[in-house]
């Protein structure tokens, strides 16, 4: 988990692994500019900085993280190269195993990341269990993890007993979304009972 805000993504290709990549990237709040000689249709569709090129080591220079999505194996090592003297983190889509990182399959409810992985070896498999994942965390879940944050600030804030603050905040995940408003409306009026 790192802090993307604000970032510079570097998305080097313009096909179907390239959009993928950039769709995700945008869940995080992140600056992305796609660099490619050409790009899949699907790209037109979502905000992202398009520049149709080939590569230049000059489109990455002040990026954060640089994917190496091109069909030119040739490219994504000299990409890699590149990103290697000069500290930046570099995720190589046909090679794993030289990646600084991985991006994994997950779900985004506002603060709540659930992140899949098989570390590479089954992109379908972490797919699929996060369509299952998705089914069982809604969109509702983003407001409930809110709320927990609020309660918890004020738990924290007020609560002086290291064991009934630890209580509390362990009862807390147990209880739906309405009971959840209400305690946090209790403690907000310094009701603690």
């Amino acid at each position: 988990m790192i802090n993307l805000d604000n970032k510079n993504v570097t998305i080097i290709g313009g096909g179907k692994v390239a959009f993928r990549k950039a769709k995700k990237f945008l869940e995080f709040n992140c600056k992305i500019k796609v660099i490619s000689p050409s790009f899949i249709e699907e790209f037109y569709s979502i905000e992202v900085k398009l520049i149709n090129d080939e590569y230049r080591e000059d489109y990455l220079k002040e990026s954060f993280i640089v994917i190496a999505a091109s069909s030119n194996k040739k490219v994504n090592e000299d990409i890699d190269n590149y990103c290697k003297e000069n500290n930046i983190m570099c995720n190589r889509a046909d090679n794993k195993e030289l990646s600084d990182f991985i991006v994994p399959s997950s779900i985004k409810r506002g603060n709540l990341v659930i992140s899949v992985s098989t570390m590479g070896n089954s992109p379908s498999l972490a797919s699929k269990i996060r369509k299952e994942l998705e089914s069982n965390y809604g969109v509702e879940y983003e407001e409930y993890v809110n709320i927990l944050g609020d309660i918890r600030n004020l738990v924290l804030k007020n609560c002086t007993d290291k064991n009934e603050k630890k209580k509390i905040l362990n009862e807390l995940v147990n209880l739906n979304l309405e009971e959840l408003k209400k305690r946090r409306l209790d403690y907000e009026n310094n009701s603690w009972n």
